[in-house]
């Protein structure tokens, strides 16, 4: 008599995407096609080197093939899509050098050392900013970095929600200035003059135009020169805005901490139950959807009170607002009642 089936069997695991399995290098390798000549490395770094030099819009798997000598043919026996070589570029162009675990340090410090890497890999390869965010991170590189910054707040009093919260809000940050840099990078550049970008240029005519009855608030910052870049400023200038902005989140984040601290209670996670060791047990998955499904349902709840109290805020307002009107009317004609009587 044969064997049962053992549980495990009854439904494969799902597959990584192609891409995925290829940045963790479990990805079957191609059996046909040239050998020793191309390889994956290869082809991203090509990729790579072509985005740097010319922004991610010029990378096409024609390109990278005709900068290694083969036909674009040969590179989809290695990357079988445009999508899997820009992850694949992302995830080699997002490498930072993690510190040793070994390191002491305070948890801003920690933080500030790794948004500076970030930061650093964005001026390196300003092309990682034009990749559309399309999920959560799970390729070996990008979870490595999440990994790190955990690390780095692990000795903080908040729950994973909030941690990974902390991670969203400051790559954020990092992405957004490493876009505007890189923009205003560019357009320097390609301007005839530099100083058309920074503003220099149109310092007196705007002075001109901007008026203290029109911009009451805006023009005596434009007068002592705060609102344009003075002359020659660079990167120094562009490091402390920087700075700033991130020391003003780090403040953000421990008032926060503060709070917790003085008695906020902070849900922390259950134990997991022993049956979850057995993450491909059949019962135990269809639980583990229906914890999914319940979540997704409260969640999608919670979007719908939100935009209910959204709706009736604006319908308040749109009653206040016709209200204001209609009054006005009315005193309008009022007074040309009252102009006619007289």
């Amino acid at each position: 008599m044969p064997n049962p089936t053992p549980p495990d069997a009854e439904r494969p695991d799902p597959e990584l995407p192609r891409g995925v399995a290829l940045a963790w290098g479990i990805a079957a390798h191609p059996q046909r096609g040239p050998k020793r000549e191309l390889s994956i490395e290869r082809i991203v770094d090509a990729a790579i080197e072509i985005a740097d030099a010319e922004g991610l819009g010029a990378v096409s798997m024609s390109r990278v093939a005709a900068s290694l000598g083969f036909t674009t043919m040969s590179l989809y026996r290695y990357v079988t899509s445009k999508d899997d070589l820009i992850l694949l570029m992302q995830e080699s162009g997002s490498v930072v050098p993690v510190p040793d675990d070994l390191l002491e340090r305070n948890w801003r410090d920690g933080v500030t050392a790794w948004v500076l890497a970030m930061r650093a890999a964005y001026r390196e390869h300003p092309w990682l900013v034009d990749i559309p965010i399309s999920g959560a991170p799970i390729t070996p590189n990008s979870l490595t970095i999440v990994d790190w910054f955990l690390r780095e707040v692990r000795s903080l009093p908040l729950s994973d929600g909030e941690k990974m919260s902390a991670l969203l809000l400051v790559t954020s940050y990092v992405r957004a200035t490493g876009a505007q840099e890189r923009d205003i990078g560019a357009a320097a550049a390609a301007a005839s003059d530099p100083a058309d970008v920074t503003g220099e240029n149109f310092f007196e005519a705007l002075n001109e135009l901007v008026t203290p009855e029109r911009f009451p608030y805006l023009s005596p910052l434009l007068a002592a020169g705060g609102y344009v870049a003075e002359p020659g400023a660079g990167s120094a200038d562009t490091d402390d805005d920087f700075e700033f902005g991130l020391q003003r989140i780090l403040d953000g984040i421990e008032y926060h901490v503060g709070r917790v601290e003085q008695g906020r209670t902070v849900a922390q996670p259950e134990p997991p139950a022993p049956e979850l060791a057995l993450p491909r047990d059949k019962q135990v998955r269809e639980a583990a959807k229906a914890r999914r499904e319940a979540e997704k349902a409260l969640r999608e709840a919670r979007k719908r009170e939100r935009e209910a109290i959204k709706h009736a805020l604006e319908r308040e307002k749109h009653a206040r607002e016709k209200e204001e009107r209609e009054q006005a009317e009315r005193e309008r004609r009022e007074r040309e009642r009252l102009e006619r009587a007289t």
